[in-house]
């Protein structure tokens, strides 16, 4: 007989987890507590195909026998989104975090997976980045849309996902068999103050390349921002060849940390 799985133990899991991992000393200090919402793999996820990619993945292509997802965001610490709002260019402690973050993430879905498997769920998983496809500039498992129908988030003018912890962050999933009821963290509620109504667009004047408008993202214009920044700054010089970061688009506003 399989043991029940709740969101407040997986909640619980990841928080302990973070705790243990930040208390080693070859460890910098990033990132605030985590988040994590699970959401039953319904027909809402159905949507994807229309708001993400019109080839993403559904649930159940990565586990056959899928009952639930996982989402979770790991927010980082609002010092160094501010070391990482001056200039034009990031900063190498925002590339370094990028790094340490993707290596954490991987870290966070593994625990989950194993404290689901030690009681007798299956887990499927994909990497925390760079699984978009290179043409379309588009993910075929996005996690920014997976938070979105699983209530972790809303969208911001930025296409970042603004969560209850801001949109200065990282994020991953999971897919498991487990029956976990939803946990969403918002509602329909929009968190960006400009789709409330409210005067802002500070991400638009953020993006130095004008890749951010109200009207949406051009997602080539920004990657070749990206590209430019991995391979001519030296501030990035040694990074890993994945490491394409900017970040000026979610530092340096009121959604950043939303406290």
């Amino acid at each position: 007989m399989v043991a029940s799985i709740t969101p407040h133990a997986l909640r619980n899991l990841i928080s302990t987890f973070m705790v243990d991992y930040q208390a080693r000393p070859d460890i910098r200090d990033w990132w605030r507590p985590p988040l994590l919402v699970t959401a039953r793999a319904d027909d809402r996820f159905d949507i994807l195909s229309t708001i993400a990619a019109d080839n993403h993945l559904l649930p159940f292509e990565l586990l056959p026998d899928a009952e639930t997802v996982i989402v979770f965001f790991i927010p980082f610490q609002q010092s160094l989104g501010k070391e990482n709002a001056d200039g034009q260019f990031p900063c190498r402690n925002w590339a370094l975090a990028y790094e340490a973050t993707n290596e954490l993430i991987g870290l966070m879905a593994d625990k989950i997976a194993a404290y689901l498997v030690d009681r007798g769920f299956q887990v499927a998983q994909t990497p925390a980045t760079h699984n978009f496809d290179p043409k379309k500039l588009v993910a075929r498992w996005s996690h920014k849309h997976l938070a979105f129908v699983s209530g972790l988030g809303r969208f911001g003018i930025n296409a970042q996902m603004i969560t209850p912890a801001g949109c200065a962050g990282r994020l991953g999933s999971l897919v498991t068999n487990a029956v976990i009821a939803d946990s969403p963290l918002v509602d329909d509620d929009e968190l960006c103050l400009h789709k409330r109504g409210e005067a802002c667009l500070a991400c638009v004047s953020r993006c130095p390349v004008q890749a951010v408008a109200e009207s949406g993202i051009d997602r080539q214009r920004c990657w070749d921002r990206l590209i430019f920044n991995r391979t001519r700054l030296d501030a990035l010089a040694g990074m890993q060849d994945s490491t394409h970061v900017c970040g000026k688009c979610v530092v340096d506003l009121p959604c950043s940390a939303n406290g």
